[in-house]
């Protein structure tokens, strides 16, 4: 009874975040393709304001990329929705296999690669409300950090269901689950 209790839920919330996940790599993959292609044409027309007292002798550092969308939050908030989409990805295509399969070392192993994603996606959330708070970004950068807000909801969502359904698993006494 408790396995289709937390195995169908589980199996649909790995689904919509593996799609979400992909979304997410996407448009995160397209801010970064734009920066590296605008990067030398929109920094080299930037007027840089020395202060005063500073020599104009000094080198001005940048950073790597220019966003020419967004703002100063864009780069890191792109960055990491990158790695985060890329290991959420990973973790939904062996959390759907190892859900399917229904035992204590997949369950747990897809646990553990859950809350990895989880853990990332906090992070470009942390990076989205940043990127919210300071502005001036457009729409393909609004639902970016929409889906990176809803994915840290939904990933811990699956996260917890997946390990309830692996103290599930390991509560049962092996006569029990067939395997032996």
């Amino acid at each position: 009874m408790a396995l289709a209790q937390t195995k169908t839920p589980a199996f649909f919330l790995l689904f919509v975040n593996l799609v979400m996940y992909l979304l997410v790599t996407a448009i995160s993959g397209w801010a970064l393709s734009s920066a590296i292609n605008n990067t030398f044409d929109s920094a080299s027309a930037l007027s840089i304001n020395l202060q005063p007292g500073i020599s104009h002798h000094h080198h001005v550092r940048l950073f790597p990329m220019y966003f020419p969308v967004g703002n100063m939050a864009t780069g890191f908030f792109v960055f990491f929705s990158l790695i985060a989409g890329l290991v959420g990805i990973a973790a939904s295509v062996s959390g759907l296999n190892n859900v399917l399969q229904w035992n204590t070392s997949n369950l747990l192993s897809s646990a553990a690669s859950s809350i990895m994603a989880w853990s990332l996606t906090l992070l470009a959330m942390g990076l989205a409300w940043k990127e919210f708070s300071l502005g001036g970004r457009g729409t393909s950068l609004r639902t970016l950090e929409a889906l990176a807000i809803i994915l840290s909801g939904t990933q811990l969502l699956c996260a917890g269901l997946i390990n309830v359904g692996a103290s599930d698993v390991l509560s049962k006494p092996r006569y029990m689950t067939g395997r032996v």
